[in-house]
């Protein structure tokens, strides 16, 4: 679930102050007790239905990318999938509400509060009494202090991936009695219900050997409406199944079967019969959606002429030979070169065959539609090169029109086209306000206007550059292969926006610039905007690029601006990985918006693999697309994402999760001012004033909340596009025969 996740907490998901900017975060400090809170942009969409209208027993196949390699959360190849695991079956004294808040989770706790701020912060934990182990053994302060002692930091025999909060604990004890945890605060902690989710038996967290080694496969104590059965990676997957010891509702299901299945093949997967539950891509969603179509008109046939097919993902057409190969892919079997005596007649049947078993199959599912707790952002690299001044990365901001990209994305999905306002909170948020004012809307003149101050000029002379390749350098781009320009033999599509000369390119090496060099990389990286250390993935960050044919703009447009001899030009990295459709059409639109302005920007496709590692985190890019997931909790969360880079002891620059590496000292000190303070208005006002100061320092730009598709089996209900919610495990299942669901939003 690009899972992004609403359980999971961004660590991994993206700043000189202006006077212009520090206007605008006057006007925004506050928060008066009569604000309106905003609201989410899309409501959650997963066929709810009552409990007593869900079927008793079955088994919910459900795709994940992949088996986790570590049920541990808190080590730093922690997953989605471990996420999920984690919330089917142990504690979380919190979860997220629609609006993305946390709130009580009343299955474990009765109630939880600040009893005392001076000398010190106590926060007093009343434990349901019915919460249990599945050992038998009652949940309480002994577990509550072995997650504190592991997760502070002050042992590095614990592999932690973070120790954010737990960092601030001065001690744990039991309250008054053994359903009471009385957890006392060195320093003040504002994000203090972030805490103890998910709560892992001390079993797990009393020993360095547990935590670092046995918890990675398999959860022998547990305590949720589900218990871990089995971790099979020879058929990748692992099976969840109803827990005999759960004291809540009990789960509906018997089985939750967490399936990996490549995203790409996800629709093949549902047709099958091997999933019902499947977030799936927009190429998926037109072939869901052209089935339904295909079953509301009975008579009516979907074929648009002799030997042609509908093309999936569109009411376009398709040749049988293109359909046919499409399939034999789709299966993992090239039936037209396995069996190269078919006549071109039994091809077209056999394509047509498959074509309409699908499309049957298909006709039982349909897409449940809202928006990811994410958001898509343009990264600028601020630590050298042209985007080191802060006027040209706030002329490119200014270049850009947020709500046509937006739209781009979101309006042929039915979802609402409104531009992120934010980088620390999603509209539904108590933290959420629109600061994007700090830097400004699009203006052409305005961009202009800071390029012409920073000194690049239009039609300037541009000196040709000696390309020598140093002994032993890789060129750009996955493996070293080439990228951009750089030869005939190898055009895959990749092209220079802006660039005039359309001559002949033998002899020229045309590879992408490079100038972020040197290994200022953190620790931990992030896949698709999200922290490495978690390896949130978002379904595979895809990649964008000019597709082949895809003519290039007409020259003379706009004059090239140089400087010192040297043509304005932005190398612009993405993935290239399977589903890079909509991130090729936002690259593509940037890319137009800044040539207007006369900026180039050298279009550059690199692996999924090396995307993140070899590229966003070790500095070499200019430009790049990539998402971060929201938080409830932004003062912790969002901190490392937007800490002002500092030299290390040996000489490089620890970034933390910062990879545009533009921070000021402002933002830092809003931070640390927010996350100690207990005041909950006046957290979230400096909140607000960190964020009107990232924007305006134009490291990032936020562009549109995620969309997120999942594809659900008709009587499935309460799963679906969970929202920012947390997922209720036990609710989920199938609808008994002859009942509707509750009446709700969803597409098919």
């Amino acid at each position: 679930m690009s899972n992004d996740g609403v359980g999971l907490r961004a660590v991994t998901r993206s700043v000189a102050f202006l006077i212009a900017g520090a206007l605008a975060v006057t006007a925004l400090s506050g928060c008066s007790s009569e604000e309106k809170r905003s609201k989410p942009l899309a409501a959650q969409d997963i066929a709810p239905a009552a409990r007593d209208r869900v079927a008793d027993g079955g088994t919910l196949h459900w795709a994940v990318d992949a088996v986790p390699e570590t049920l541990n959360t808190f080590q730093s190849d922690a997953d989605a999938t471990s996420t999920t695991v984690a919330q089917a079956v142990l504690p979380s004294m919190y979860r997220l509400d629609a609006n993305g808040r946390p709130q009580v989770h009343p299955d474990y706790l009765e109630s939880a509060k600040v009893v005392e701020t001076e000398p010190k912060q106590v926060v007093l934990y009343k434990l349901n009494q019915q919460a249990v182990w599945s050992d038998g053994r009652e949940i309480g302060a002994a577990d509550f202090a072995a997650q504190w002692r592991a997760l502070s930091g002050k042992d590095s025999a614990y592999w932690t991936a973070r120790n954010a909060g737990y960092d601030r604990i001065e001690k744990i004890e039991r309250g008054a009695d053994d359903l009471e945890v009385r957890v006392t605060f060195a320093r003040p902690y504002a994000d203090w219900r972030s805490l103890f989710s998910p709560l892992y038996p001390k079993d797990v967290m009393g020993s360095p050997d547990a935590f670092n080694d046995s918890a990675r496969k398999k959860l022998k104590v547990t305590a949720g409406p589900f218990t871990l059965k089995k971790v099979d990676r020879k058929d990748d997957e692992v099976i969840l199944t109803r827990s005999a010891r759960w004291w809540g509702h009990p789960a509906k299901l018997d089985q939750i079967v967490l399936r990996a299945v490549p995203r790409d093949k996800r629709a093949t997967a549902l047709a099958a019969g091997e999933i019902e539950l499947a977030d799936v891509d927009s190429e998926a969603l037109g072939r869901i959606g052209l089935a339904a179509r295909a079953g509301a008109k009975p008579g009516s046939s979907p074929l648009a002429g002799p030997g042609r097919l509908p093309g999936p993902g569109s009411a376009g057409n398709l040749s049988a030979a293109d359909a046919l190969r499409a399939w034999a892919l789709a299966h993992g079997d090239d039936e037209e070169d396995a069996d190269e005596e078919l006549s071109a007649r039994q091809k077209e049947r056999r394509a047509l065959a498959a074509y309409k078993r699908e499309q049957t199959a298909l006709k039982g599912f349909e897409v449940r539609r809202s928006l990811e707790p994410a958001y898509t952002q343009l990264a600028l690299n601020g630590a050298s090169g042209p985007l080191a001044d802060e006027r040209v990365r706030r002329a490119v901001a200014r270049a850009i029109d947020r709500k046509a990209l937006a739209g781009v994305v979101l309006s042929p999905l039915g979802l609402p086209a409104v531009p992120v306002g934010s980088h620390l909170a999603l509209s539904g948020q108590d933290a959420y306000a629109d600061n994007s004012g700090a830097l400004g809307g699009q203006d052409t003149e305005e961009a202009q206007a800071l390029l012409a101050d920073a000194g690049w000029v239009a039609g300037g002379k541009v000196e040709k550059e000696k390309k020598e390749k140093k002994k032993g350098e890789k060129a750009a781009g996955a493996e070293g292969k080439k990228t951009g320009r750089d030869s005939e033999k190898e055009d895959d599509g990749t092209y220079v926006v802006g660039e005039d000369d359309k001559g002949d390119d033998k002899g020229d090496d045309k590879e992408p610039k490079d100038h972020h060099k040197g290994a200022d990389g953190p620790r931990h990286l992030a896949q698709d905007g999200k922290q490495y250390a978690n390896k949130l993935r978002q379904g595979g960050a895809p990649g964008a690029y000019a597709p082949k044919g895809t003519a290039a703009p007409a020259a003379g447009a706009t004059k090239v601006l140089a400087k010192k001899g040297k043509a304005l030009a932005l190398r612009f990295v993405l993935p290239s990985g399977p589903g890079s459709g909509t991130l090729r059409t936002v690259a593509g639109r940037i890319s137009s918006m800044l040539e207007k302005v006369g900026i180039r920007t050298e279009i550059s496709k690199v692996s999924d693999e090396s995307y993140f590692k070899d590229h966003i985190a070790s500095g070499q890019y200019d430009l790049a697309l990539y998402s971060w997931p929201s938080s409830a909790f932004p003062a912790t969360d969002a901190r490392p994402i937007f800490a002002k880079p500092v030299p290390a002891a040996d000489g490089s620059l620890n970034v933390e999760q910062n990879y545009t590496r533009v921070g000021t000292d402002q933002v830092d000190q809003l931070f640390d001012q927010a996350v100690a303070t207990l005041d909950e208005g006046r957290s979230r006002s400096l909140i607000r004033k960190a964020d009107s100061r990232i924007w305006a320092a134009a490291g990032s730009i936020p562009l549109y909340q995620r969309p997120q598709l999942t594809a659900a089996k008709k009587d499935v209900v309460n799963a679906g596009a969970f929202g920012f919610q947390t997922p209720v495990y036990e609710d989920m299942g199938f609808l008994k025969k002859g009942v509707k669901a509750s009446a709700g939003p969803s597409a098919g």
